[in-house]
């Protein structure tokens, strides 16, 4: 039995929910999110193989995401923890409740730190779980029930503090891109004064004497 079943209470994979007869008297509409169109092709191909799931919506950025959601009016989303939008993956958790986020175990500490903080709100699953464990974790979800993968919790909450707002390290991951002051202005509906403040307040919160240097320790410490 794995981590996430523990965390979550969850029953046998492919036993039917509490109040699904026959797993077929309800049926869950799942809107999934993720910018790799093979595997969100594949999380399709699982889903859709329950009789009482139902794939309504696909998107690859989370501005489509909004769009879908007003449209389809899913009841549960699917999304990958870091979809490029300028409307984040953070800011759709808090907005509403239903989301189940996919989170690389390697990928940076500080994504997994800002989405357990919304537990048990916002579902937490790791990109390395079975088939079966999505499904069933999407079937918990979808009956608000918290379903928190304990790997991903433990290594969030022994994270050290991130110093920088949302908005600072979506800055600092678009110069870690390569990106202007200007072109970062321009993605983020900013001026380039406001980016170059944004990048003083970085300097100094990361005490760093340049933008690579930055960059660096805010890998490194799990910010970004």
């Amino acid at each position: 039995m794995t981590a996430f079943r523990v965390a979550a209470g969850l029953p046998i994979p492919g036993e039917p929910p509490e109040g699904v007869v026959g797993g077929s008297s309800v049926v869950i509409r799942v809107l999934l999110g993720h910018r790799g169109k093979m595997l969100r092709g594949a999380l399709a191909a699982v889903l859709s193989k329950e009789s009482d799931l139902r794939v309504v919506a696909e998107v690859d950025d989370a501005d489509q995401l909004l769009t879908a959601v007003a449209l389809e009016r899913p009841d549960v989303l699917v999304l990958e923890s870091r979809m490029p939008a300028e409307v984040g993956v953070e800011q759709v958790c808090r907005q509403r409740p239903g989301v189940l986020v996919l989170v690389d175990r390697q990928e940076s500490v500080a994504t997994s730190v800002a989405l357990v903080r919304l537990a048990p709100r916002v579902g937490l699953i790791a990109t390395d779980a079975s088939p079966d464990e999505l499904v069933v974790a999407v079937r918990e979800i979808a009956h608000g029930r918290p379903v928190l993968d304990l790997e991903l919790a433990m290594a969030a909450l022994r994270a050290e503090q991130n110093p920088l707002t949302d908005r600072e390290r979506e800055v600092l991951r678009l110069v870690a891109t390569g990106a202007t002051a200007q072109e970062i202005a321009h993605k983020l509906c900013l001026s380039a004064g406001t980016v170059r403040n944004y990048l003083s307040h970085i300097l100094a919160k990361t005490e760093s004497r340049s933008r690579i240097e930055a960059i660096r320790k805010a890998e490194e410490a799990g910010w970004i």
